[in-house]
């Protein structure tokens, strides 16, 4: 019996390292996006540095309908669709600018997926706190609010709907709008796309029942031109929701 349970948390333990290496890779790629996006960059130029990127870093392919980076800019930022449709547009990014980047990046059947808004002020990427746009500030601080209230909220016990309406009433009560194209805040990582489930209404399923979800709320103020976006991978660890 004491074998056996030792095998299971060993294999266990390796598939967490599996999915934090490729997770590794999406986040490393955009901490390497902030250092080359400049004014006069074309979106479509920045989609393939970013992919090339992840390959480069070991990805073997990318998960979410062969896109590896998802990127919008400007008032691109409040788009929400679905892969499927996505085309990267071959708009300009300017001196003061807000810029999306939605990552995809899989090793084997071992899924990444990671997204941050990015900030320019005066052609320089501005870390978000000291961003002097306000509503571009508040924004990303509304993001990283959201994300905390997710760690603080979840229990073993909480489901994929409890989770959707509680998010969604802290972003109403806030001033912001969900812009995601279905309304939900996140799927579960699995091994086909076609067999996610979704923080939405209506899955009464325990998020604990998935081995690991996303987190990636879509945000903006109403009738504003810009969205705001932040993606993590969580998991339970000893009963606690940590990211990955």
């Amino acid at each position: 019996m004491g074998k056996k349970l030792g095998y299971y948390i060993r294999i266990e333990v390796e598939v967490i390292m599996e999915y934090r290496e490729v997770q590794r890779i999406a986040k490393t790629t955009i901490e390497y996006a902030k250092t080359i996006i400049k004014p006069g960059m074309n979106l479509l130029h920045l989609r393939k540095l970013c992919e090339q990127k992840m390959l480069e870093l070991g990805a073997d392919s990318f998960w979410y309908w062969d896109i590896g980076a998802f990127v919008f800019a400007g008032d691109e930022t409040t788009v929400s669709v679905s892969g499927k449709h996505y085309v990267t547009s071959n708009r300009i990014i300017t001196e003061n600018d807000i810029v999306t980047i939605d990552l995809s990046p899989q090793c084997g059947n071992i899924w990444g997926d990671y997204a941050r808004t990015i900030i320019l002020e005066n052609g320089v990427v501005v870390d978000r706190c000291k961003v002097s746009n306000e509503e571009w500030k508040n924004g990303l601080a509304m993001e990283y609010r959201l994300h905390h209230e997710l760690v603080e909220f979840v229990s073993k016990e909480t489901t994929f709907e409890e989770l959707y309406y509680h998010i969604n009433e802290i972003i109403l009560k806030e001033g912001f709008v969900n812009l995601d194209f279905l309304g939900n805040l996140g799927h579960s990582i699995v091994k086909d796309k076609n067999e996610r489930v979704y923080i939405e209404k209506g899955n009464t399923q325990k998020i604990s029942d998935v081995e690991y979800f996303t987190f990636e709320p879509h945000i903006s103020i109403p009738d504003s031109s810009y969205g705001y976006k932040k993606e993590n991978i969580y998991y339970f660890q000893n009963g606690k929701l940590v990211e990955l």
